[in-house]
């Protein structure tokens, strides 16, 4: 009977014969005895495979694929708890060793992402991924268990949701053509940026949706930070303020990083293994205070601090980073945008805990956010982790149409285009808020890597478009 890796480790019925696909990661041994470490990926674990078979394995190899019968029995050697004793193994698929990239050595992640077609045979990269599967599956599993409905939201459209212009343009236009009456809308599409608007179309109907799915920036953004396609969960709910947005994005990260420290705990501990050896490689002080698996414990067991986008200000002021000038872009009036560095003062140095900071400047932020009685600021959120920096970013939506249509004004908005949204503040308007989470950002956070290119199978940067 045919097993996965996984359900033979589980069942561990000892004296069975099972039968076993996966590819080879290793193999040793000589004329006498051949061990063979065998991956299906349905798990970290590896079974290794012992073969006495007189049957020639010289053309098995590293990146092989075979097939394995054998009986199951509990192994004498360390690192694993059973072992597999070969009856019967058939070579599938073979793979030269010459030429098969993925050899059983140390590779640089840029050289696995160059080879992004064959990482996710690596251990590190089956780990990322298995738990990038945890984090989806775990998001599903949060908004289904507290009714909300999943919203399918247009990948096309003509409404830039942000703002900020940078959009992959849509068209089945001749080279040169720019009459866009004639194009396959009949105007200028692209791709969508967020779901959001959309998304609270479906919340002033349904109460409670959430979105799931891919969005895309022309941002020309070379960094470890940054893709031009990435996926993002955005949550709305209708008759909701601020506070409820927060709780519900609090709530969410702790079950989604509960959810896998509780089901791919062998992934952790390699991960979180790979990251201290990682840490030793930089110099002390800019070393983390804490290992992954003790960073992913202390989020889901205290509170996040919250504080206003005005006191976090004044304290990044008065910080020994502003007056050394340790900060790249110094902090001296109220009104500038966080940047990254400011973020991870606030986060690792100050407080040494997740940071939500409310109450933005109105002039930093987008249209459709509430706007506060001070008439300066706006009622949006950001959640900063250690690490990683914003993971979140939310608000309360304007619910008034009058203040929604001067903003508007004030920010060079078409309301002719975005007549529909404008309706739904006409016609039993209520309340309501949400936020979005960036996918690769959170698996970022989880596993331990560095670079965002590292956690989403095939990355989409400026001048990469391979796969």
């Amino acid at each position: 009977m045919k097993f996965s890796v996984q359900n033979l480790i589980k069942l561990g019925n000892v004296d069975s014969v099972y039968t076993i696909f996966g590819w080879v990661r290793s193999k040793r041994g000589n004329k006498q005895i051949t061990f063979l470490a065998v991956n299906d990926g349905s798990c970290f674990e590896n079974i290794q495979v012992v073969s006495e078979l007189e049957k020639d394995l010289k053309n098995i190899n590293t990146g092989s694929s075979v097939r394995v019968t054998g009986k199951l029995k509990e192994s004498k050697g360390s690192g694993q708890k059973y072992e597999l004793i070969a009856d019967e193994i058939e070579l599938i698929g073979s793979a030269n060793p010459e030429s098969y990239p993925i050899q059983p050595k140390a590779h640089t992640l840029e050289f696995l992402r160059e080879n992004s077609h064959l990482r996710f045979r690596t251990t590190t990269f089956s780990s990322v991924f298995r738990i990038r599967h945890a984090i989806s599956f775990a998001v599903h599993k949060f908004f289904n268990e507290r009714n909300f409905y999943y919203l399918n939201t247009p990948l096309i459209t003509t409404s830039d949701a942000e703002g900020a212009g940078e959009m992959f343009r849509v068209t089945n236009l001749k080279p040169g053509e720019k009459n866009y009456s004639n194009d396959f809308f009949g105007k200028e599409t692209y791709l969508t940026v967020s779901g959001q608007l959309e998304a609270e179309l479906g919340a002033l109907g349904l109460g409670k949706v959430y979105t799931f799915g891919p969005t895309f920036r022309a941002e020309n953004s070379n960094t470890s930070r940054h893709l031009a396609e990435f996926w993002m969960i955005e949550p709305e709910i209708s008759f909701a303020d601020l506070d409820d947005v927060i709780k519900l994005a609090v709530e969410m990260i702790k079950y989604i990083i509960n959810y896998v420290l509780e089901n791919y705990k062998s992934d952790l501990i390699f991960l979180n293994d790979r990251a201290i050896k990682e840490q030793l490689k930089l110099k002390k002080e800019a070393r983390d205070e804490f290992n992954l698996l003790e960073k992913l414990n202390n989020i889901i067991n205290q509170d996040f601090e919250i504080i206003e986008y005005s006191d976090a200000i004044e304290i990044l002021k008065k910080s020994k980073h502003n007056k050394k000038g340790k900060f790249k872009f110094p902090v001296n009036d109220w009104g500038v945008d966080l940047q990254s560095e400011h973020e991870k003062y606030l986060v690792e140095k100050k407080f040494k805990k997740p940071v939500v900071i409310i109450n933005y400047p109105k002039e930093i932020k987008a249209f459709y956010m509430r706007m506060n009685d001070d008439n300066k600021t706006v009622a949006a959120m950001d959640i900063l982790m250690p690490g990683i920096g914003e993971v979140v970013g939310g608000s309360q939506r304007e619910e008034r149409l009058d203040h929604l249509i001067k903003r508007m004004n004030g920010m060079n908005i078409s309301k002719d285009e975005l007549w529909w949204y404008l309706d739904t503040r006409k016609f039993g308007t209520v309340p309501h808020g949400g936020f979005g989470l960036g996918l690769e950002r959170l698996v970022q956070f989880i596993t331990g890597m560095n670079n965002i290119r590292d956690v989403i199978p095939f990355a989409r940067t400026p001048k990469n478009i391979e796969f």
